[in-house]
């Protein structure tokens, strides 16, 4: 008895420590990261690096004059050698450690052996990308970082027209930039997180100088709470059919006012010549504009020929605005459950100049390859095993044919809604819109009805 007490005594505390590791790596895996599975990865990776890069056939034959050197100074057997490494980076998420790789191997040579890298040293993840030529930055992810996301803190400030909306799962934010990717289409089936996308998106292009512009044909209920930085809204295809071609003409002013600046003296230096906004000088540079499309099948609905010429005429004003509508400072988002060839005629071709694509969970393998299909085939199935326990996990890719996974984080509606009352003073004046100015009461009680009502045209 003495015996099994003094064992009890002993196993006490060991079993609290594995008990509460085994807790916080289920419960608060980040903390369980920082304490025990950084410390234990990165002895893991500096015990057995060289011969995991041996085992996954990183490691190359060395130089003449190093073998030389092995056998005659040691005796010892020449072996090959691994790339060179710089230091462990940790971090809350994970650690990053650069490579420099032997004449004759390429990134993807380390990209194939990641899935093996990752299980030799008990991460999560390993991610590979190219800094320069001949360097690679191995980035190890210590667990799930969707599952609960926690945006980094160096995702605050994206630049002009860039914001960051979610988390990749090698831990980086994710950045709508429309300097880079001008037009977007996120697909999602109800419920699929699509909506607090978007709100992540207005939020933060409501600190910026820009004028948001809103479609939303479901009368208005998932914009109109961010009526008072909305420079237009429209609630309905017959608004919609309204504001497509005051945006037209706005779009050709803006075109006259590049060209006015493009016809100058032969002496004019080369850099003052332009070829949309952002080279006109900024004082004379018009406001950006980003027009947000939710569900964006309302448009293309038809119940009569009247109604299909109507769907006509804004189908070919959006394909222009996409189209023409970067040079002009005037950027797309598009948002829907399906967007394809059955919406009707126009909507390849629209699909075709929206190149970032963002698909959340869809009810069909056909709904996201109309997200991913022509872009990234590989990462349809991605998009198809998105479990609906996880809202606001997507497959982002783009026309380059990458992808990667991301989730978005929770934002109340009511949070980004005080974001949008707080910043109202951002929002320009735009004399073209002027007529599809939501009106923003000052009584709560009468906000929502209100709200879906557009100002009156004024001479």
């Amino acid at each position: 008895m003495a015996d099994v007490t003094t064992l009890l005594e002993v196993g006490g505390p060991a079993a609290a420590t594995v008990g509460g590791a085994a807790y916080l790596r289920a419960k608060h895996p980040a903390a369980y990261w920082s304490t025990v599975g950084l410390p234990a990865s990165a002895v893991r990776l500096l015990a057995s690096y060289g011969s995991v890069m041996d085992a996954c056939g990183l490691a190359v034959p060395p130089s003449r004059l190093r073998a030389w050197a092995t056998h005659t100074l040691t005796r010892r057997e020449v072996r090959p050698v691994p790339p060179r490494r710089g230091m462990l980076r940790p971090s809350t998420t994970g650690l990053r450690l650069r490579l420099r790789l032997a004449p004759g191997q390429e990134p993807a040579d380390v990209a194939a052996s990641a899935e093996r890298l990752r299980h030799a040293w008990g991460v999560h993840a390993v991610y590979v990308s190219t800094v320069r030529p001949g360097v690679v930055e191995l980035r190890l992810v210590g667990y799930d970082v969707l599952r609960k996301v926690r945006m980094p803190h160096e995702a605050g400030d994206g630049g002009p027209l860039s914001v960051p909306v979610a988390l990749r799962e090698d831990a980086t934010p994710f950045v709508r930039d429309y300097r880079a990717v001008p037009h977007g289409l996120t697909l999602g089936a109800t419920l699929s997180g699509k909506s607090m996308f978007l709100r992540h998106l207005i939020a933060g292009l409501a600190r910026q100088p820009v004028a948001l512009v809103g479609i939303d044909c479901k009368r208005g209920v998932e914009l109109a709470p961010f009526a008072p930085r909305l420079s237009a809204l429209a609630t309905d295809p017959a608004q919609a059919g309204e504001l497509l071609p005051a945006l037209i003409d706005l779009m050709e002013d803006r075109y006259d006012l590049i060209k006015a600046r493009q016809g100058i003296a032969p002496t004019t230096p080369d850099e003052e010549i332009t070829s949309d906004i952002w080279g006109l000088p900024e004082g004379e540079r018009p406001v950006p504009i980003v027009l947000l499309v939710d569900e964006v099948a309302e448009l293309f609905l038809v119940a009569s020929r009247k109604d299909e010429e109507r769907r006509d005429e804004m189908v070919t004003q959006l394909i222009r605005l996409a189209q023409l509508g970067r040079a002009a400072g005037i950027y797309l988002e598009v948002c829907g459950q399906r967007f394809g060839a059955e919406l009707g005629k126009g909507a390849t071709m629209l699909r075709a100049q929206l190149t970032g694509r963002v698909c959340h969970r869809v009810n069909d393998e056909a709904s996201a390859k109309m997200a991913l299909g022509d872009i990234a085939p590989e990462a349809v199935g991605a998009a198809c095993a998105i479990a609906p326990d996880r809202p606001g996990l997507a497959v982002a890719g783009d026309t380059s044919g990458g992808w990667t996974r991301i989730r978005t984080p929770y934002l109340p509606l009511a949070k980004a809604a005080a974001t949008c009352r707080d910043f109202a003073h951002l929002a320009p004046d735009l004399p073209a819109l002027k007529a599809f100015r939501p009106r923003v009461p000052a009584s709560p009680v009468s906000a929502q009805v209100a709200l879906l009502k557009p100002l009156p045209a004024t001479d």
